[in-house]
């Protein structure tokens, strides 16, 4: 009996592992700089949400997202701090560390500076390919660390807010003023 609940058809690992080493099996690509190996775990159809940024669809997206980050971090290290697997999807938390040092990612130029980005990939995956995923990670640390937005709590970022807070004011007092249109 406790046979049949650690395998699914004799002999062959259970679906739960099989996604499980899938989704390890994408982030070793990723984790060598390698997005062609990245887009072959793809689904033609697949549906990337990189939650901070954009959608892509498809593989060839996939890869060119990845072919750029590897260009932008060239020592960039990944690292997966954790996985929890079921049947037909992944949970991955990751660790992103390097510098940015190489092309411009998103339009931004390299600085130099360097960069430590943790998010969490929910992958859906199916007979074998990533059909999904929706991919949460902090973009404004990663604006903060490239030096887009002042510090955590330095004093350009309150005096930024405090003007952010100040045009709000102004702008709802001329709205009611006018009659709330704005």
């Amino acid at each position: 009996m406790a046979e049949a609940k650690t395998t699914s058809r004799i002999g062959k690992p259970p679906r739960r592992k099989v996604v499980e080493q899938h989704a390890r099996s994408y982030f070793d690509a990723l984790a060598r700089r390698d997005p062609g190996a990245m887009a072959e775990h793809w689904a033609e159809d697949g549906v990337e949400d990189l939650v901070p940024l954009r959608v892509l669809r498809g593989p060839a997206e996939v890869e060119a997202f990845f072919r750029g980050l590897i260009a932008a971090v060239p020592d960039g290290e990944v690292e997966v701090t954790r996985l929890v697997a079921d049947e037909s999807r992944a949970a991955v938390e990751w660790r992103l560390a390097g510098t940015f040092s190489g092309g411009p990612f998103e339009g931004v130029d390299p600085n130099g500076r360097h960069v430590l980005l943790r998010g969490l990939d929910l992958l859906e995956i199916e007979e074998g390919k990533i059909t999904a995923n929706t991919a949460y990670f902090d973009g404004m640390a990663f604006t903060r660390q490239v030096g887009m937005l002042p510090p955590q709590d330095s004093g350009a970022e309150k005096a930024m807010k405090k003007a952010f807070n100040t045009a709000t004011r102004v702008r709802r007092a001329v709205a009611e003023r006018s009659g709330g249109r704005r």
